[in-house]
């Protein structure tokens, strides 16, 4: 492998990480609304405080999150942070740090995408292997392939948004969201948290293992006819 190649790579992953943070930090500012002064109007309106003490709060919490200073220093500051990995402080979950959100996030999703993505790699190496053996009937390669480049070439989310439509908030049959009922404490020692964490993951894994097994069996297929097209000649 060529250290030119290994540079453009590497060049081409931080053109990218750069590129994803700017426009994390430009589209906010796009919208031209100001999300700390609407939590906080919401949090006094539900108080029954007076509107004069969000102003006040208001300039305190923009001198905490640097809003009152110029628009190149704040994306210098923010730039900085991002290559620190240090994200800063939530507005919508404030004192959490973004940081703490990520990791509380990640626990609960890696143990069910590391599954989704295991049974997806399994599920799309043999079915890509039964449809390009060559002793498969060819109507059944007919039924299943269309299907598989549909949803091969279909994002994640929207498979997700069309199961939580009819499957959940049509059919009732999972939940619309959460990773356990608000009800329960996270304990990963408790076979009743891990039975409702299991049920609540159904859907996010169906999404995934409807995306990724598809790629995965049209991938295997390719592979199988080629090596039956060199075995024939």
């Amino acid at each position: 492998m060529k250290l030119s190649y290994v540079i453009r790579r590497v060049f081409f992953v931080f053109m990218v990480i750069w590129t994803a943070a700017t426009i994390n930090f430009v589209l906010p500012r796009l919208t031209g609304r100001d999300p700390i002064k609407e939590q906080l109007m919401q949090q006094i309106a539900s108080a029954g405080r007076k509107p004069e003490d969000a102003e006040q709060m208001w300039r305190k919490y923009n001198d905490l999150f640097g809003l009152d200073k110029p628009l190149w220093q704040q994306y210098l500051t923010y730039m900085s942070s991002v290559a620190r990995l240090d994200f800063g402080y939530s507005i919508n979950s404030y004192p959490r740090t973004v940081m703490e959100i990520i990791i509380a996030r990640g626990r609960l999703t890696l143990p069910f995408l590391s599954v989704a993505i295991f049974i997806a790699f399994v599920t799309g190496i043999l079915l890509g292997a039964l449809l390009g053996w060559n002793k498969t009937p060819k109507w059944i390669s007919a039924i299943v392939v269309p299907p598989l480049m549909v949803f091969s070439s279909v994002p994640q989310f929207l498979v997700a948004l069309v199961l939580i439509y009819f499957v959940a908030f049509r059919a009732k049959l999972f939940p619309l969201g959460d990773p356990y009922p608000k009800t329960m404490i996270e304990d990963w020692s408790n076979p009743a948290f891990l039975a409702k964490y299991a049920y609540h993951a159904v859907l996010p894994i169906l999404s995934v293992v409807i995306v990724e097994a598809s790629g995965w069996a049209l991938g295997m297929r390719a592979m199988m006819v080629t090596v039956e097209g060199v075995r024939t000649s």
